[in-house]
């Protein structure tokens, strides 16, 4: 039987749990590293922010109560139906199937309450585990976004991945 997730909005109370989860030596394809706890309440802050702009919408992933990642969709400012997902999940539930049902669950809210029309998720090439969960929740291998994400001051090339809408 699959565990439950619950997403909800960040909350800045969500700084510690982060700051813990993102400087695990083991997320090396992962661009943050929060230096403080104080620092990522005011990442925190922004997204709260970006949420009430209608940029980003920035969700805790919940198993049991506990958090235990993020999912968060970005709208691109010029086409807003176009939109981008990114996740992360702590290691100790790596393997679980949590990300991919993360991703299931902001792409709905994406396609039927945002009018999104096609969303990208990208990874560092090197990122096997995102690209599993890329391509178990359906979406398409388009082709290699060179230099396309900063990675500790390095520029990486990127597997670009796409969903579209199917049409009604």
């Amino acid at each position: 039987m699959r565990e439950k997730i619950k997403l909800r909005p960040q909350q800045v109370g969500d700084a510690k749990r982060f700051v813990e989860i993102l400087n695990n030596p083991k997320f090396r394809y992962f661009p943050a590293r929060p230096e403080s706890i104080k620092a990522e309440k005011e990442f925190l802050r922004n997204n709260i922010q970006a949420r009430q702009e209608g940029r980003e919408f920035s969700y805790s992933i919940l198993l049991k109560n506990k958090v235990v990642g993020t999912v968060g969709l970005t709208l691109d400012p010029k086409r807003p139906y176009l939109a981008e997902i990114g996740y992360f999940v702590d290691e100790a539930y790596w393997g679980r199937g949590i990300a991919c049902r993360a991703v299931e669950l902001v792409e709905r809210m994406a396609f039927e309450e945002r009018d999104v029309m096609r969303i990208e998720i990208l990874m560092v090439k090197k990122n096997k585990a995102s690209e599993r969960v890329a391509i178990k929740c359906g979406y398409k291998k388009e082709g290699i976004a060179k230099s396309k994400l900063l990675l500790f001051g390095k520029h990486e090339d990127a597997y670009v991945y796409a969903k579209v809408k199917k049409s009604m």
